[in-house]
């Protein structure tokens, strides 16, 4: 690999080390020190989100206007401005505020980092963006690891600790990426993709897929807001709770092998999606029963795995049902989709168990991930019947 795609890979796992300090104790943070409800933390989760959708669109559109060196500077600026005042001021509101600003400076950075991993080293295709992913699992990995120790000292330290590692990334930024040479016009966002799509089923067979890509988001996300919460009831540490994080993130860098191994066994990708989502309602079962840091130990490595069937699997189908020239709307769906699952997921959650209690909210969520298996089994129903029109004529 190129050495600037080495620089990229060390921002990017320092990058997400620093994000991962916080995002796993926000739900914990805002219930348990704020006093706030689990809907209202879910509504800050929400906003914190839907600050990194709208930087992430920006993000991609600078890329194209004043390129990679200058639109990272800019979000990492936005960011570690946003931790240092949260550094200082981290009560209700200031907290809210804080975060949505951090939300927005990290989503500028994400776009063109990868598109700036896909300019170094065109020859490695899609090897670049899978260094980038590997980077990203590390960072989550050592990041919510230490952030459970760090917090389990202090809250205040988490703010500092995530500031100091946001300031390292921008030193690496000034200094190893002023010279990276990116070629405008690569990265598109879905503001720009606003074309006519002439093959509507393509887009329809995607669009009912990413239905049930949604609906597993809504799902997986409640492990870093409800489930975070629902695990300090059971008296489990905050360094434990980050430690499954760190197993998350360490199966992810280390599975790969053993994955590889298994979507053999899968005849399409289709077959492998269900699986994990059958896979994904066994690690909620379980998580419903579990009272012990043993058992979410046990549902956090089932996750995983069901995890590492889903999540690539979206984009790829997404890339072969796209015409040529639509590959960047059709990837824009996709991860607008996971985004807002994940700002769904923590209201939706917060409201089941405020209201129901958290044996209901497992119960609504394996009921959801049966609705997103039936719509995957459904999604190319209307390509079929396409594909056998045009060969009876």
């Amino acid at each position: 690999m190129p050495r600037t795609l080495w620089l990229l890979i060390i921002g990017m796992a320092v990058n997400v080390t620093g994000s991962s300090f916080l995002w796993p104790l926000n739900t914990i943070y805002i219930h348990d020190h704020l006093g706030k409800s689990l809907s209202v933390a879910g509504l800050v989760l929400m906003v914190n989100a839907a600050a990194s959708v709208a930087g992430n669109l920006i993000g991609g559109s600078l890329y194209d206007k004043i390129g990679g060196y200058r639109s990272i500077l800019l979000g990492i600026v936005i960011t570690v401005m946003a931790l240092l005042g949260l550094t200082f001021w981290h009560g209700w509101p200031a907290y809210v505020v804080f975060l949505t600003f951090v939300g927005f400076g990290s989503g500028i950075v994400f776009p063109s980092m990868f598109a700036m991993a896909g300019s170094v080293w065109k020859e490695g295709g899609r090897k670049a963006f899978n260094a980038i992913y590997v980077a990203q699992n590390a960072g989550v990995a050592i990041g919510a690891a230490l952030g459970g120790l760090v917090a389990s000292y202090s809250f205040q330290l988490i703010f500092l600790a995530n500031t100091v590692m946001y300031i390292i990334f921008l030193l690496i930024a000034v200094f190893g990426y002023r010279g990276i040479n990116t070629v405008s016009g690569q990265q598109t966002s879905i503001l720009q993709e606003n074309g006519m799509v002439k093959n509507h089923t393509k887009l329809y067979a995607l669009l009912i897929l990413c239905a049930g890509y949604l609906l597993c988001w809504v799902g997986y996300v409640q492990w870093q807001s409800t489930i975070a919460a629902y695990t300090q009831e059971l008296n489990i540490s905050l360094k434990q709770y980050s430690l499954l994080w760190t197993i998350n993130g360490a199966l992810i860098v280390l599975g790969q092998p053993f994955i590889s191994a298994m979507v053999k066994w899968f005849k399409t990708l289709k077959v492998q999606m269900i699986a994990g989502m059958v896979i994904f309602i066994g690690s909620f079962a379980v998580a419903a029963i579990a009272e012990q840091f043993s058992a979410f130990v046990t549902a956090m490595v089932i996750l995983t795995i069901g995890e590492m069937l889903i999540w690539p699997a979206v984009p790829t189908i997404a890339n072969q049902l796209a015409p040529k020239g639509r590959e960047g709307f059709y990837q824009g769906i996709v991860n607008s989709t996971a985004t807002g699952g994940r700002m769904i997921g923590p209201l939706l959650g917060g409201i089941l168990v405020d209201l129901y209690g958290i044996s209901m909210l497992f119960a609504v969520l394996m009921v959801l991930f049966v609705f997103a298996i039936l719509t995957t089994l459904v999604y190319d129903r209307k390509l079929k019947e396409a594909k056998e029109l045009a060969h009876a004529s």
